[in-house]
C-alpha cells in the first residue's frame, strides 16, 4: 500500500448535538476507514484485528489495544489484514475533539495547562503502550457508556493521564510535511457555509452543484470523498443538530422548528430526528428542558466528581509504582 504516498481525502467530522467531542465505534471495512485527514484530535484505539497503521510518514505495524493520538491535519488509516469479503464489527473505538475546545479550557482553567505538552507532540502522532495503553482502553469504554458532564470529566482525566505517562512514543518524523489539499477543503468550508446559509430552504444536490460549478456526478463524488458523508445524510444531520439548538433554546412549536430547519413536512423531520438523536422531538425537548433545571446541582457535582476521579487515578499510580497502571 502506498498510501503515505497519495493525497489524503479531507474529512469533515459531524459531532451531536449538545456534544463538546464526539465518541465513536465502527466496523472495518468502513467508509471512514481510509487515508484522510481533519482538523481534529483523534484518540484511536483498535479493538480487534492486526495490520499496518499509516501515521503521517510513519509505517507500522498494530494489534488488539494500539491506542493513538494523532493530531490535527496529521493524515493517517489503519488496514487490517482479513480475507476479501469479511466484515470486522467495532473494530474501531474513537473520541474526536477540536483543538479550540482543549485551547479554551487551558485559558479558562491553568490547572489544564499540564495536557499541552502532549496536545503539542499529537502532531506527530503518538503511540500509547503497556499500561498508558490498558488505561486508555478502559476510559475509552466508560466515554462510551457515560452521559452529560461525567463524559467530560473522563475525557480531561484521559487526556491528563496520558498526558504525564512516560509509556508513548511519536510516530512520524519532526520533518515530515504535511500536505492535505488546502483547495478541497477551503472548497468544503465554502459548501458548509452555503448549506448554513440556506439550510431553512429546499436545498438540492443539484442547487449545490450548480452553484459551485459542477455537474452533479462530480460535485456527490466530490462532496464524499472529502467528508466521508453522503450529501443529503449531511444535511439532514446538520438540520437536526440546529432543530436540537432551537428545540432547547427557544420554546417555538415543533412544527416551526420543522420548517425552519428545511424540512418539508412533519413525518420527515420525526423520521430524520429519530434517526440521529434516538427520540423524537418533543420529548428532546422535555429532557433538554429537564437537564436546563438541574444545571446547578450538575455544577455542584462538579467538584465533587473531579476529586474522585483525581483519587482514583492517584491511586492507581499509587499502587503500581508508576505513572499509569490498570
Amino acid at each position: 500500500m502506498k498510501a503515505s504516498r497519495t493525497q489524503p481525502d479531507f474529512e469533515v467530522i459531524v459531532g451531536g448535538p449538545q456534544e463538546s467531542f464526539r465518541w465513536n465505534v465502527h466496523g472495518y471495512p468502513h467508509h471512514l476507514a481510509k487515508w484522510h485527514y481533519h482538523p481534529e484530535y483523534e484518540l484511536h484505539l483498535i479493538q480487534h484485528t492486526s495490520g499496518k497503521m499509516f501515521i503521517g510518514d510513519h509505517v507500522g505495524n498494530f494489534a488488539p489495544g494500539s491506542l493513538v493520538l494523532t493530531g490535527p491535519n496529521l493524515p493517517h488509516n489503519w488496514v487490517s489484514d482479513i480475507a476479501p469479503g469479511d466484515y470486522v464489527r467495532n473494530r474501531d473505538m474513537l473520541i474526536q475533539f477540536k483543538d479550540s475546545f482543549v485551547r479554551d479550557a487551558i485559558r479558562m482553567w491553568p490547572e489544564f495547562k499540564e495536557i499541552e505538552p502532549l496536545l503539542n507532540e499529537a502532531r506527530y502522532g503518538i503511540e500509547f503502550r503497556g499500561d498508558a495503553a490498558i488505561l486508555g482502553a478502559n476510559v475509552l469504554q466508560q466515554i462510551g457508556q457515560a452521559t452529560a458532564l461525567r463524559r467530560l470529566l473522563l475525557l480531561f482525566e484521559l487526556l491528563h493521564e496520558l498526558a504525564i505517562s512516560p509509556e508513548r512514543r511519536l510516530l512520524s518524523s519532526r520533518d515530515y510535511s504535511q500536505a492535505p489539499d488546502s483547495a478541497a477543503a477551503d472548497t468544503i468550508k465554502q459548501v458548509i457555509g452555503y448549506l448554513m446559509k440556506n439550510i431553512a430552504k429546499d436545498v438540492h444536490l443539484s442547487d449545490a452543484a450548480r452553484y459551485f460549478g459542477m455537474s452533479e456526478p462530480a460535485f456527490s463524488r466530490f462532496f464524499k470523498r472529502n467528508t466521508g458523508h453522503g450529501f443529503v445524510h449531511y444535511l439532514n444531520r446538520m438540520r437536526v443538530n440546529r432543530a436540537c439548538d432551537l428545540l432547547t433554546g427557544s420554546d417555538k412549536p415543533v412544527t416551526d422548528v420543522c420548517f425552519e430547519t428545511g424540512f418539508n413536512n412533519l413525518s420527515n423531520f420525526n423520521r430524520q430526528f429519530r434517526r440521529f438523536c434516538g427520540l423524537p422531538p418533543s420529548e428532546y425537548r422535555r429532557h433538554a428542558k429537564r437537564n436546563m433545571c438541574k444545571s446547578t446541582e450538575l455544577y455542584q457535582f462538579d467538584e465533587e466528581a473531579m476529586t474522585t476521579a483525581l483519587a482514583r487515578s492517584q491511586a492507581l499510580r499509587d499502587i503500581s509504582g508508576t505513572s499509569v497502571r490498570s
